[in-house]
């Protein structure tokens, strides 16, 4: 529920930011039109202004009033979609995901996930290497094209719990992408406006990161 409650919090502080910028504009387009009427009162009744300046200066005001105009619609719209989408991803809190990462956080939980390959492999190796520069490999032996899922017991293996980064070499030389599942524990947004999802295993990743949704576990038709 708290977590909601700072979803709603933050569409509601994306709206006052379009509101904010909106009355912004207004202030900037009143004070171009008072030192406009000013310069119409004050100019010399010997020596008065071409009229056409005016017009050109009106016009001015006009394009900046839509361009102004469109900025904030295109702002206003931009957070509205953000909110949207921090909210849909809120609801998926708690949901197995698969996250394209090149990094992962071993604890004493297999780590499950998956590679991608676009060829066949007869020598295939996962290997992960942690903070030390100490390498790990894993052999996964003959592999043929398409999603091949993979299985680590760090236990097994004698990891120590840490960050460690992945890569796969394969008998062609090709780096396929790795895929890791994981609960999505949390959705925030960043200081930078963007959105971030904190998943198990992984840390946090963007939501272009997120490769399949899983469904919760135990969850019904």
């Amino acid at each position: 529920m708290q977590t909601q409650n700072n979803l709603f919090s933050n569409a509601a502080g994306n709206s006052g930011a379009a509101t904010i910028a909106k009355a912004e504009t207004s202030a900037t387009s009143d004070m171009f039109t008072k030192l406009l009427v000013a310069q119409i009162r004050n100019q010399d009744p010997l020596s008065p202004s071409d009229p056409s300046q005016f017009v050109n200066q009106l016009a001015q005001l006009s394009q900046t009033e839509a361009l102004s105009k469109l900025s904030n619609l295109a702002s206003a719209n931009a957070s509205v979609m953000q909110s949207l989408q921090v909210l849909a991803l809120g609801a998926q809190v708690g949901s197995s995901v698969m996250v394209a990462t090149d990094h992962v956080r071993v604890g004493q939980d297999k780590i499950e996930g998956n590679i991608a390959l676009s060829a066949s492999s007869t020598k295939t190796t996962l290997v992960l290497t942690g903070a030390d520069g100490v390498a790990h490999e894993v052999k996964l032996g003959t592999l043929t094209p398409g999603n091949v899922p993979f299985s680590v017991d760090p236990t097994a293996l004698g990891l120590a719990a840490g960050d460690y980064t992945m890569s796969v070499k394969t008998s062609t030389g090709e780096s396929p992408a790795i895929d890791i599942a994981g609960k999505l524990n949390s959705v925030r947004l960043s200081s930078a406006g963007g959105t971030l999802l904190n998943v198990s295993g992984v840390g946090e990743v963007e939501p272009g990161a997120v490769t399949a949704f899983n469904g919760k576990s135990g969850a019904t038709l």
